[in-house]
């Protein structure tokens, strides 16, 4: 699988799988893809993470011991199914709030009922992950149950507990005033507040109750506090942003030293009537992340160096120094 075969699986992003060959069916809880049945593909050094859609016209089946994805008959990429740990390969990735107050009209959390898992319960979690000897990093997020405040707190209080695995610690969740020094002063070590957007006026129509500039700020000064190469941000593209408005975004972040992670719309049904998504082409995800590349290049800002949450998974992203050639 090279970088154009990821981008257009990508651009699918589902397949026609019988699902007996995918093990354990793994439902995620967080983001546009709450709620589906996922999958890590792996194929020449390079992941891709996959939802199941018996309508896709993606087709894979099982030949010689692999897992081989067809259009229209035509091969694309033969690898295997790889095994999440938690969320994800090689990392315990935690959702530890499966609702939210904030409605999002991309997002399906909000309307799914989830539920709220207790700091104990993610401490069991984390220590089996560690027991497998699989688990390189630790990650959580959060949807917010009551008010964002108390989430930075629980973050920080397993945050706190979980330094005696001696692995990175980053952290996803909506900042508050002092979640930067908070989580530092815990022992996190890489940040991920998430733009969603930098289209102002569909981020107005769209995460309306939420405060962009407020969320831009709170990035600068995380990186002021866990310094470079350790503050990021999800960047969703297919919103109805067009491709200048995308560049402009990645050039603030960037000069901000915030390393966008532009990640493909997904539809979902509980938000049909609410959000027009179209998932971008093959070829805007390509042409986006090369210029991506460009300006991470010219900043000094490298992908390969983060070692929590999506940056070293990229399995929902094209990754622009993992996957590009």
């Amino acid at each position: 699988m090279d970088a154009q075969t990821k981008a257009e699986l990508l651009a699918a992003g589902r397949v026609a799988i019988d699902e007996n060959l995918l093990g354990q069916n793994i439902l995620s809880s967080a983001g546009p893809g709450a709620g589906k049945v996922g999958f890590f593909f792996s194929s020449g050094g390079r992941r891709v993470k996959l939802g199941t859609d018996a309508n896709s016209p993606l087709k894979a089946i099982e030949k010689n011991g692999k897992i081989c994805i067809y259009k229209d008959e035509k091969l694309l990429a033969c690898g295997q199914i790889e095994e999440e740990l938690l969320h994800c390969p090689e990392q315990a990735y935690i959702n530890m709030t499966e609702t939210c107050i904030f409605d999002c009209k991309f997002c399906p959390v909000p309307k799914l009922n989830g539920r709220v898992k207790s700091v104990e319960e993610v401490l069991d979690m984390i220590e089996k992950a560690h027991d497998t000897g699989k688990m390189k990093a630790i990650s959580i997020t959060a949807g917010v149950d009551e008010t964002v405040e108390k989430e930075v707190e629980r973050a920080v209080e397993v945050v706190r507990k979980c330094k005696k695995y001696n692995v990175p610690i980053g952290v996803s969740v909506y900042p508050t005033i002092n979640s930067n020094k908070l989580l530092k002063e815990a022992g996190a070590d890489e940040i991920k507040y998430n733009v969603e957007t930098m289209d102002r006026q569909l981020y107005s129509e769209l995460c309306g109750e939420q405060d962009l500039d407020f969320i831009l700020e709170s990035l600068s000064k995380a990186v002021q506090m866990f310094g470079k190469n350790k503050v990021c941000s999800n960047f969703i593209i297919g919103l109805g942003e067009n491709d200048e408005t995308v560049m402009q975004g990645i050039r603030e972040l960037v000069r901000r030293g915030v390393v966008p992670i532009l990640r493909p719309a997904a539809s979902h049904p509980l938000r049909k009537d609410e959000v027009n998504i179209e998932r971008p082409s093959k070829e805007r995800i390509l042409k986006l992340t090369h210029f991506l590349r460009e300006e991470l290049d010219q900043a000094e800002l490298d992908t390969r160096l983060f070692r929590t949450m999506c940056l070293p998974c990229t399995g929902c992203d094209l990754g622009p120094h993992r996957d590009l050639e």
